[in-house]
């Protein structure tokens, strides 16, 4: 465990090494910051259309942190290097998918200033959707940030894992109104896979035991496809 929470600082401090991160943070920040605005001004004392818009937000920033994750280090070689060192596979993936995380989680607490700033206004947001809707965020997010890894592990191109990860994410987002028009059977096998459909509750202040487990079994499960892609690219070292 110890080698996962070094590679997991490694990776978050890497995140500031360049101006990448500043970037995403700062237009996370602003677009949040709009979209909390904007419910302020509509009387959505829950905020929740901010959290519906948000998860859109997320399908473009979590390729932008996971593309350079495994993507960039097997373009210069030294996940080769990594991988013919005395740390596990799985201590490798799940250490750069917790630096990720970290910055993420970061980046939504970071957006509690909003709702804080309301209350310190005289506002009177209810909090229990918030912070249901949070947790929605965290689990939907650790999932996006699952299968960009998954994307950052088949290629040593990072625009190339960028474009990936976001057509699977988009396929996952709009599965659940695809499968409507399928038959009945297809149709409620895809709306399972809806990784959207299961976060709809959480800004409602509805917790759902199966939605939390269906979140993290998703990310341990992409998390585990990726380890096997690591090891592949293990024994071609």
């Amino acid at each position: 465990m110890r080698n996962v929470l070094t590679i997991a600082g490694k990776e978050l401090r890497s995140y500031f090494v360049s101006p990448v991160a500043y970037v995403i943070v700062a237009f996370w920040l602003v677009a949040t910051g709009f979209f909390f605005w904007f419910a302020v001004n509509s009387n959505d004392a829950s905020l929740r259309n901010v959290f519906g818009v948000i998860i859109v937000l997320l399908l473009l920033i979590s390729p932008a942190l996971t593309m350079r994750l495994l993507a960039e280090e097997s373009r210069t070689g030294t996940l080769e290097l990594l991988l013919t060192a005395p740390v596990q596979d799985w201590a490798v993936v799940l250490g750069k998918f917790l630096g990720a995380l970290g910055l993420y989680a970061t980046m939504i607490g970071l957006t509690l200033f909003y709702p804080i700033l309301l209350v310190l206004l005289g506002g009177n947001p209810d909090w229990g959707p918030i912070w249901s809707g949070y947790l929605g965020l965290l689990l939907l997010g650790m999932s996006f940030l699952a299968i960009g890894i998954f994307a950052s592990a088949l290629t040593s191109n990072q625009m190339v894992s960028a474009v990936i990860a976001f057509v699977l994410l988009l396929v996952l987002f709009i599965i659940g109104q695809v499968s409507s028009f399928l038959g009945e059977g297809v149709s409620g096998f895809l709306s399972k896979l809806a990784l959207s459909d299961r976060f709809d509750s959480f800004p409602r202040g509805v917790i759902d035991l199966k939605d939390v487990i269906f979140y993290l079994s998703f990310t341990a499960v992409m998390l585990f496809i990726t380890v096997q892609v690591v090891e592949a690219r293990r024994y071609r070292a």
